[in-house]
């Protein structure tokens, strides 16, 4: 039974996610049948730690504090992609696991698992924005860039802010089951359930400066994404042979240009719904997808949800027009 809880601080801390842990794992809700937790806040790097946001943070305990935790959880901080984390701190980590102690990270925290070796061989994922760095940083982590959390074994990761809600009350659910899990999240204002292969809400997968042979074609595909395209229409584009321009894309993009397009178009089609009031069926025709249906199938398919649900959480109910005109 998780009974000892210890959230991991390194300097620069983000508050919102320390935040989220806290609401979680250290309020005593024991009059609403809930257990309580031995709930602590660790600082790796001296008694009084620096946020984000600009204050400050003060705590009695040490890394001595998680030899006794059944579940360590690292926030997400400034800077956490490119600094070097506490030798100390890392080795507390990797002794924890050894000893069957679970981890936790949210948003950027998983670089402090990454640089503790707990990720080495392990699915995980981060903010989108930072998943392809961990990618680099950490070649042996198997990093899932798009999706809400990962349940690996010992070590769960989420991605940005409010997914580490997700992977908190998905840890309840676990441990004492969905009554806990749906008492905390009504308690919380927040969905008891988002189902961890849920897609983050990606604003663009990928720079354009590091597409140095494509870069002219991606963008002409960008503005003809209502336009039927094949390989050998894009080699020709780039002057290229379609084995050629295949090989050069995948090295470029990380990706096929199949995979790439289809990427593009749920990307239009998304901010078509947060923007605008066209019927899914024209957004369709506008995002090359030819038909309501066929958008659906896409939409639900790369993001876990259907244009209606997605519209209606970024515009609210009023924002819901019909399928067709």
């Amino acid at each position: 039974m998780l009974k000892n809880v210890a959230a991991l601080l390194l300097d620069e801390v983000h508050p919102f996610e320390l935040g989220v842990l806290s609401e979680v794992f250290g309020l005593d809700r024991s009059e609403e049948g809930l257990p309580v937790h031995d709930f602590a806040v660790v600082s790796a790097e001296g008694p009084e730690l620096r946020t984000h946001a600009g204050f400050t943070i003060r705590t009695e305990h040490g890394l001595e504090r998680l030899e006794e935790a059944d579940l360590i959880a690292v926030p997400a901080g400034s800077n956490f992609t490119e600094r070097r984390h506490p030798e100390e701190a890392l080795a507390a980590l990797r002794r924890a696991v050894e000893r069957g102690a679970r981890v936790l990270s949210v948003c950027s925290g998983a670089y402090v698992l990454g640089a503790a070796g707990l990720l080495d061989g392990r699915r995980c994922t981060t903010h989108w924005r930072h998943a392809a760095e961990l990618a680099r940083r950490y070649p042996k982590a198997i990093v899932e860039p798009d999706v809400l959390y990962v349940d690996e074994g010992p070590v769960i990761t989420s991605a940005g802010t409010a997914s580490g809600i997700d992977a908190c009350l998905h840890l309840v659910r676990q441990e004492y089951g969905q009554d806990a899990a749906n008492t905390i999240a009504r308690r919380m204002v927040v969905p008891p359930h988002r189902d961890g292969g849920q897609a983050q809400y990606i604003s663009r997968p990928l720079p354009r400066s590091a597409c140095d042979t494509v870069g002219s074609t991606l963008a002409w595909m960008e503005h003809h994404l209502d336009q039927e395209m094949s390989v050998e229409q894009l080699a020709g584009l780039a002057h290229m042979s379609p084995r050629t321009f295949a090989r050069r894309f995948q090295q470029e993009t990380g990706t096929t240009p199949y995979r790439w397009l289809l990427r593009q178009r749920v990307l239009l089609a998304q901010h078509l719904l947060e923007t605008s009031d066209l019927t899914v069926d024209t957004i369709a025709g506008r995002t090359g997808f030819g038909t309501a249906a066929t958008l659906r199938h896409q939409f639900v398919r790369t993001l876990g949800t259907t244009p209606n649900a997605y519209r209606r959480t970024f515009r609210g109910p009023a924002g819901t027009v019909p399928d067709v005109a």
